[in-house]
């Protein structure tokens, strides 16, 4: 991985290991000669400039779309357990926006990045191109990550990518979603296991 984009992506705000983020990055190294790499919750867009990372040295002539609301997930709001008050906008809310534009432009990787600001259900009901990776990172409960799974790993093209984050087996370590729409996309029958780094998982469309 690039060394510059690296530091940027350790040092940018988030929540993605950098053994995980390698990971991601090594992913969408090999899905990029298949077709673009989407995210799915950016939050600051330290997880996207692992991906960006993998795309510009598969030099596939590709991109990564980047979908987020950017108003926070429900651990992010004021009260809960990953409130940052730092990305809390004029008016109350969270708003991660401009945090992530910057977090793209200081590494030089805009051109590489398609900011798509809207709900993550509603950009999937209208989305028609073929995807060579799709990563899973959005709202954790159990709603919001199987509107995840079902709008976006449809998109997903053959030996294409399915990758998602936060996936612990055991319910004491973390929450119970992004564990069980990783169980419906390998019992489907559609996707294989083929990476494993701490809570991300990487599975492949047969």
């Amino acid at each position: 991985m690039d060394p510059s984009l690296r530091d940027a992506a350790r040092r940018a705000i988030g929540f993605m290991p950098d053994d995980e983020g390698m990971a991601l990055y090594e992913a969408a190294l090999q899905a990029a000669p298949l077709g673009p790499v989407l995210e799915v919750g950016s939050y600051c867009g330290k997880s996207t400039l692992y991906l960006a990372a993998g795309v510009l040295e598969a030099a596939a002539d590709t991109v990564v779309f980047s979908v987020d609301h950017h108003r926070g997930s429900e651990e992010h709001q004021p009260g809960e357990q990953y409130h940052d008050p730092r990305l809390v906008d004029e008016s109350g809310k969270v708003d991660t926006l401009s945090v992530f534009r910057n977090t793209i432009e200081q590494a030089r990787v805009a051109d590489l990045v398609v900011a798509i600001v809207g709900a993550s259900e509603v950009v999937a009901k209208r989305w028609a191109t073929p995807l060579g990776m799709v990563f899973i990172d959005g709202g954790h409960s159990m709603e919001a990550a199987q509107r995840d799974l079902d709008g976006w790993s449809r998109h997903v093209v053959s030996s294409g990518l399915l990758a998602i984050h936060d996936v612990f087996p055991d319910p004491e370590q973390g929450g119970r979603p992004p564990y069980e729409i990783y169980r419906q996309a390998l019992d489907s029958g559609r996707f294989r296991e083929v990476s494993e780094r701490g809570s991300l998982r990487v599975l492949q469309r047969v």
